[in-house]
């Protein structure tokens, strides 16, 4: 059974950086596509960025320019780092990776970011 597990959130004030991770653990016998969404209270989940297995990298107009997805397919793990943080960027982060021709999601980790 393949698990995805989410670390790095926390509480940090605006301007301020923080860096996601997101390991894959289980019977993986290939990644293509990882990403990063996020959840604010009272809204739809939105994807944040993603990155193919050849590290080509797609991200939401809102945080382009200083959020940064990355990739160790060594160690099938995503990486978000997240710069000049706003508190609009509030919300519960979620990691997404295609694993074996499906999709799993991780549990999520809270990212608050204080004006």
């Amino acid at each position: 059974q393949v698990q995805l597990v989410e670390s790095g959130g926390g509480l940090v004030q605006a301007g301020g950086s923080l860096r996601l991770s997101c390991a894959a653990s289980g019977s993986i016998f290939g990644i293509n596509i990882m990403g990063w969404y996020r959840q604010a209270p009272g809204n739809q989940r939105e994807r944040v960025a993603s990155i193919t297995w050849g590290s080509t990298t797609n991200y939401a107009d809102s945080v382009k320019g200083r959020f940064t997805i990355s990739r160790d397919n060594a160690k099938n793990t995503v990486y978000l780092q997240m710069n000049s943080l706003k508190p609009e960027d509030t919300a519960v982060y979620f990691c997404n990776m295609q694993i074996n021709r499906m999709t799993y999601w991780g549990k999520g980790t809270l990212v608050t970011v204080s004006s």
